[in-house]
């Protein structure tokens, strides 16, 4: 019987597939790490990446308001050449570990581990392996490939070029001017934002930061009209759930973290991609900063692109906001799809042309 709730996702593939799917597994410290690597049928051996999450705790496939965007990304790089090698993140899906007190540099470390699983199969091209993150693995990217000779390019889908602090109060802005919401309101939610943040990337006893943001939100809260707080109570970002998901290590770690660090000291080709209505991960806000680290790195082959009518998650939208994400049945723009992996297959050609292969 047909489920009247079930969405259309069209893109989606279905098996059979004309590529080999093998369900694998690699270990980092006492962390068990589960995924699919997912192999051309043509002969190899082949170019790979590996598909880094964004935040939250996302299975292999990446799913998040009804999409899968790594299958989908995963299907269409195979089908052209590329394996692809994605996961489920620590204390996710198959994987062991603990989610809760994991950070940023936890999860590079485990997709280190996973380039060096890659390097041990002989299907792979080992000086062909190459990062595609999105959001928060547009972090993880370059802060691997900055300090490993192993990766050999890397992709970043809406990275960012600011620290979380700053792209935590530019998101609500935006969000809330989609919405129609009042200026002053919106001035209102970013000082609560700025509060939190402010304490949790200088405070790592969860406890203290907790009792020093319920302080200082009280403190702001009496200077409010009655108006005031009851629009920040029903739409500020700022809630117990939020406050125990940010009051955490990642939280202290993405805060204050500035990528630019990484991108300064990153020289392999870069491709950066942002969508036009990315109210999540400005555009505006990031690509001038990723592109100032990559000139200051000497980068010699990077490619910077604001993507028009993309979201967030690279879907064709008309505005950009949360509704859209669940109610389009695109996952992912076939533009994007394309872009990068045109991009990916001229820089390993071109690597093959030169006779750097092992």
């Amino acid at each position: 019987m047909l489920d009247i709730n079930q969405k259309n996702r069209s893109q989606e593939p279905k098996p059979p597939f004309p590529y080999f799917v093998e369900e694998v597994s690699y270990g980092n410290s006492e962390i068990l790490l589960s995924g699919t690597l997912t192999l051309p049928q043509t002969t190899g051996p082949f170019p790979a990446v590996i598909l880094i999450h964004g935040s939250s705790r996302l299975d292999r496939d990446e799913t998040i308001l009804g999409h899968k965007p790594f299958l989908v990304l995963s299907d269409h790089f195979t089908r052209h050449g590329i394996a692809v090698l994605r996961f489920d993140k620590r204390g996710v899906g198959k994987s062991t570990g603990n989610y809760d007190n994991a950070t940023i540099e936890d999860f590079c470390d485990d997709v280190e581990k996973g380039v060096e699983y890659l390097k041990s199969r002989p299907e792979i091209v080992k000086n062909q392996i190459g990062l595609v993150g999105h959001s928060e693995g547009g972090i993880v990217a370059p802060m691997l490939a900055s300090k490993s000779n192993d990766v050999a390019y890397i992709v970043l889908m809406a990275g960012t070029g600011v620290n979380g602090e700053e792209i935590l109060c530019e998101q609500g802005r935006l969000l809330h001017r989609a919405e129609g919401v009042d200026e002053e309101l919106i001035e209102i939610d970013t000082q609560v934002r700025k509060i939190f943040t402010g304490i949790v990337k200088k405070e790592t006893n969860r406890d203290k930061a907790k009792a020093q943001v319920n302080k200082g939100l009280e403190k702001f809260f009496s200077e409010l009209t009655e108006n005031q707080k009851t629009w920040i109570k029903t739409n500020s970002a700022v809630t117990k759930e939020f406050i125990k998901r940010f009051n955490s290590p990642w939280g202290h770690f993405y805060f204050s973290y500035e990528p630019s660090t990484a991108l300064r000291h990153t020289i392999i080709p870069t491709l950066a991609l942002n969508g036009e209505l990315d109210l999540v991960v400005s555009p505006k806000q990031n690509l001038p900063f990723i592109d100032e680290a990559l000139k200051k790195a000497g980068n010699k082959d990077y490619t910077i692109m604001e993507m028009p009518k993309l979201n967030h998650a690279f879907q064709t939208c008309m505005t950009g906001s949360w509704d859209e994400y669940e109610q389009t049945e695109e996952t992912i723009a076939p533009l994007a799809l394309n872009i990068m992996t045109d991009w990916i297959l001229e820089r390993t050609t071109k690597i093959s042309v030169e006779g750097k292969n092992p």
